[in-house]
């Protein structure tokens, strides 16, 4: 067997990156093909419909359901207006009168003679999808929204959380193996994407979204940071919704983990220009990577893009992290892959390959152990 295929983390200094931007429901596309767009750049927009409150008026008025026609002001399509009486029950002294008020701004969606409800439903509620990237719509998705790639430098992270945001990418850190605590968080680094090395502090985290820092790209996460920095258990949903000021990419594992050199640098090299990212994870099945892209100003032809982008088989000298224990976070390279199945601690017969990690230690590993780390 003279490759195996396995799903792999991307870091690259230059690939394709094609993002579709849809819409949740039909809407207006306000740019073309060929556009150039930056991150921030809106290229669609709809109206979500807007919540739908009910309002039991014959309750209120203590009538029965059907005679809901005899009191009610506004008829179903008409505008409301919180505070605003949409029913009266009417007394032969006028002091007695009983009105019924609507609770929400919107329209009076529909009127039940069965139950005695009426429907309130909200504004419509404005959505925009924007560009998120740096680079050429290259489709446009009648109605729905569209397609835009880039060239860019590219890291995929093992786990994030936050949403979709961008800035200048800063190293806060001198090497791959420091810790970014507060102390390294400086006002200065408000708009920022900041580059830290083995593990990320939750009073840095903290201090970092107090600031205004749009994101940070770091090895290691400790668990428990996590669940006193959020206040819950990340759960198997996915995350990327967190409303915590800040985004964050964790490209190694949790705990204290030194960020893969090559990663490192790559990242340092590009020091002062644009970054999207995005903390979106997904572990389970579909799954989503936590992101880092930092278009390139020298776009290349599409077709050089795409033949960079292909994947490559596990093979002799690739790059490759451990995933299970006991070699779990160590990063090497493959030095054999025999191809016979071999008999495992647990007694079960597998593939497996040797590899040596980076300081010269050499360990015989299952095949399903290991992810390529893909670069070019």
């Amino acid at each position: 067997m003279a490759h195996a295929y396995t799903p792999g983390l991307k870091v690259t200094e230059q690939l394709l990156v094609v993002k579709r931007r849809i819409l949740p429901l039909k809407g207006e596309v306000i740019v073309k093909v060929g556009d150039r767009v930056n991150p921030d750049d809106v290229v669609a927009r709809t109206h979500l419909p807007g919540n739908v409150v009910p309002l039991n008026v014959a309750n209120k008025l203590g009538i029965p359901p059907e005679d809901m026609s005899e009191v009610m002001l506004k008829k179903e399509g008409d505008p409301i207006k919180e505070g605003e009486t949409i029913a009266l029950k009417k007394s032969i002294i006028k002091w007695f009168s009983s009105p019924c008020q609507a609770t929400i701004d919107g329209t009076l969606e529909s009127i039940s003679s069965v139950t005695g409800q009426v429907l309130q439903r909200g504004h419509p509620i404005p959505v925009e999808v924007k560009a998120y990237l740096r680079g050429e719509v290259t489709e446009v998705v009648p109605e729905e929204g569209v397609v835009v790639q880039c060239m860019a430098a590219f890291v995929q992270g093992i786990f994030g959380i936050g949403g979709e945001t961008s800035g200048t990418l800063q190293t806060s850190v001198s090497n791959n193996t420091q810790v970014l605590t507060d102390d390294l968080i400086v006002d200065s680094m408000k708009d920022k994407v900041i580059v830290g090395g083995s593990l990320v502090t939750a009073d840095a985290i903290k201090k970092a979204a107090r600031i205004g820092v749009k994101g940070i790209v770091v090895g290691g996460f400790d668990d428990k940071d996590l669940r006193d920095f959020l206040g819950y258990d990340i759960g198997v949903a996915i995350t990327g919704s967190e409303e915590i000021g800040v985004t964050l990419v964790v490209t190694e594992g949790f705990g204290q983990i030194n960020m893969a050199r090559k990663t490192f640098d790559l990242l340092g090299e590009n020091e002062g220009k644009m970054a999207c990212i995005n903390g979106a994870t997904q572990i389970r099945a579909g799954v989503i990577r936590p992101e880092l892209v930092i278009p390139v100003e020298d776009q290349a032809s599409a077709a050089e893009a795409e033949a960079a982008a292909s994947m490559q088989g596990l093979a002799i000298g690739s790059p490759v992290r451990v995933i299970r224990h006991p070699y779990f976070g160590r990063l090497g390279k493959v030095t054999e892959l025999p191809p016979q199945l071999q008999v495992l601690e647990s007694e079960s017969k597998a593939r497996v390959l040797q590899v040596e990690f980076e300081d010269g230690q050499r360990a015989i590993v299952p095949r399903a152990n290991v992810e390529t780390i893909e670069s070019r």
